[in-house]
């Protein structure tokens, strides 16, 4: 967060630390995990946390990388994503085993952390938090995004615990008033399973409606519409929230493979257009095609600071994408039909795929990291 350090995890079981500003190499952590690490997050300004495919997530003090803090057992499958709760101190963490476990922070030993099982889904991707902590999103691979509203995270949550909120496609602007809904989709690639089963009938037909304000953890389900799609069903690979909570930022691929899409869809809040059907919380408002390369590769992009720029990785490089040429606010520039993203500048330094960038939080920096290991740094010329 104090921009000192960028951290970087490795296929293997490395994670790596450099000084962004003078791009030296600090350290490796050459054994941090038994398989591959897939995600970083920093707690505070010294205390950051990693995933792994070996099922763990270890937490590290930067004034001490020789030994961990301590290692967390839990997931029983690949653990792909860590979110915190600055205000009740409450890790988050997300696998490939379906599961969303909560971590106590606060009583953390050298044997662990006291955690529970916060929510099951099948076919999990991605879990995130909004900025002030009251939605979770979660990704699935058959195309499907929940989101959990006015969320508490000391409740756990079993099937058919919570309310359900109808499941719909998002809506674009000429649909907003319309009543009607998709209902769940089975997409059948051997890549990306049927998620046919994530919401049984029995709960589809006593799923609840939002009236005013919605019930702690309700659950709403969405199809998000992404363009080119034409119902062959997508796989949402990287999700990503604005900094200030006004939209949600995708990276979809078809499940046939030819297609790629960055798509950002507009939090829409308040009561249901119509008393008959809950209003749809997403409205897709800009998407722009991607370059489809590096197949099987999750590819993420990210969000500048002020939200007013997205880095998304392209090919052998990345791009800098607006809302418009002028790199406008979002609300300033919302459009009445979905609209292209505007390519700003494209930056090509790498000699592989690129499969991550990210924005540092207080500088003028960018970046970003390719499947043959290499890390690049970016600062404009001024």
């Amino acid at each position: 967060p104090c921009r000192s350090v960028l951290t970087v995890a490795c296929e293997q079981t490395e994670v790596l630390l450099f000084d962004p500003i003078s791009s030296k190499h600090i350290k490796t952590l050459s054994e941090a995990h038994e398989d591959c690490v897939n995600n970083i997050r920093f707690l505070d300004n010294r205390l950051f946390a990693t995933c792994s495919d070996d099922t763990t997530i270890a937490l590290w003090d930067l004034r001490k990388l020789n030994t961990k803090v301590c290692t967390l057992h839990g997931h029983t499958s690949w653990v792909k994503n860590i979110e915190y709760d600055t205000n009740t101190r409450l890790l988050v963490t997300s696998g490939f085993d379906g599961n969303v476990i909560i971590w106590d922070t606060n009583r953390c030993t050298e044997d662990g952390c006291p955690h529970k099982k916060f929510f099951h889904t099948r076919f999990l991707m991605r879990m995130r938090l909004t900025p002030d902590c009251s939605k979770m999103l979660i990704s699935t691979s058959s195309g499907y995004l929940l989101i959990l509203h006015d969320l508490d995270l000391n409740k756990s949550l079993e099937v058919g615990s919570y309310p359900i909120l109808r499941a719909r496609r998002t809506t674009t602007s000429s649909d907003i008033t319309s009543s009607g809904s998709s209902g769940p989709r089975a997409v059948g690639s051997p890549c990306h399973q049927s998620d046919s089963g994530l919401l049984s009938e029995k709960h589809m037909a006593r799923s609840s409606q939002r009236e005013g304000g919605s019930p702690r953890n309700s659950l709403e389900v969405l199809t998000p519409e992404v363009p080119g799609e034409r119902d062959r069903g997508n796989c949402i690979t990287s999700l990503q929230l604005h900094p200030k909570g006004w939209a949600t930022l995708l990276r979809c691929s078809s499940n046939t493979d030819d297609q790629e899409w960055t798509c950002v869809y507009e939090f829409q809040e308040g009561a249901p257009v119509r008393p008959v059907s809950p209003r749809c919380s997403l409205r897709l408002t800009h998407c722009i095609e991607e370059a489809n390369v590096g197949r099987g590769y999750i590819k993420e992009l990210c969000f500048s600071p002020d939200g007013r720029m997205i880095s998304s990785p392209h090919g052998f490089g990345i791009r800098l994408l607006g809302f418009d040429a002028h790199c406008s606010e979002l609300v300033d520039c919302l459009p009445k039909e979905a609209s292209p993203l505007k390519e700003i500048r494209s930056l090509y330094s790498h000699n592989d795929v690129v499969l991550t960038t990210k924005f540092s939080p207080t500088h003028c920096q960018i970046a970003s990291g390719c499947l043959s290991g290499r890390v690049s740094l970016y600062q404009p010329k001024f």
